[in-house]
């Protein structure tokens, strides 16, 4: 339809399907194009992921190995890992299909705000995923660590690779929280008093996900996790702060404006 005649670029339901349809189908093929290239990438991930038992046990002696417990686990392992490098490999341009599918129903302060979300959670997650990434292999040693001389430890594959993709993407999400708030507080859901009066609540739920995120006994390892996870909480809090004392002062003038 012209944008002449339809000014506000209004769909129909019939209209929406179908750009839902072609959305899809663009987001399917993106995915599937990063899983090919995921399943020739397994390799060196795996090898990579592999590499701190195989460390381990040539260094301090331990019997660790990776094992695949069935004929098809291998396949099976290969399958998933090839998916989840999929996605990640491809997400910046199916996320793309996403934003440019739901910003038509958004107003244009809304599309700013999700853009700047966009802009700044990408960089956060993958900063915490590469804090993960190389925090992993401190947590394998400490962790194999505790075989007991003299005995085995056979790591089943799959097992080990969903555990260090959780981990990955546990830090991740942490490092993009704060992002939420700044969003959150920018549509207006939340203010930033209630951010300030919730630090210590805050500060108690980063501890547990640095607990859970860090699976050793070193208060060192959840130290370099919870130290700038602090920082970004007070950095969202401040933010929003100034973004409602901005709010209040563009309130206060409107009002003098119809007050005179």
């Amino acid at each position: 339809m012209a944008r002449g005649k339809n000014p506000e670029r209004k769909m129909s339901l019939a209209d929406h399907l179908r750009e839902l349809r072609k959305r899809l189908f663009w987001i399917a093929g993106f995915i599937l194009i990063g899983t090919v290239g995921g399943w020739f990438l397994f390799e060196p991930v795996f090898s990579l992921l592999q590499q701190p038992i195989l460390d381990l046990s040539q260094r301090q002696g331990v019997n660790a190995t990776v094992n695949f417990g069935t004929i098809v686990s291998a396949f099976d392992l290969r399958i998933q890992v090839s998916i989840f490098l999929g996605l990640l490999v491809s997400s910046p341009f199916w996320l793309y299909q996403v934003w440019a599918f739901v910003t038509p129903g958004l107003k244009k302060n809304e599309r700013r705000y999700s853009a700047a979300f966009i802009a700044s959670a990408v960089p956060l997650f993958l900063i915490g995923t590469y804090i993960a990434w190389i925090s992993l292999p401190n947590f394998v040693v400490v962790l194999l660590g505790f075989t007991p001389e003299g005995s085995s430890n056979v790591i089943n594959a799959s097992q080990y690779v969903l555990f260090a993709i959780r981990v990955l993407f546990i830090f991740g999400s942490a490092f993009v929280m704060p992002v939420v708030l700044v969003l959150m507080n920018f549509i207006g859901l939340i203010e930033a008093k209630s951010i300030i009066r919730g630090w210590r609540f805050a500060v108690f739920v980063i501890a547990v996900i640095t607990a859970l995120a860090t699976p050793t006994a070193e208060p060192i390892s959840m130290l370099l996790l919870m130290i700038p996870l602090i920082i970004l909480y007070f950095m969202a809090a401040g933010i929003a702060y100034l973004n409602d004392r901005r709010k209040q002062k563009k309130a206060d003038k409107l009002s003098e404006g119809l007050d005179s």
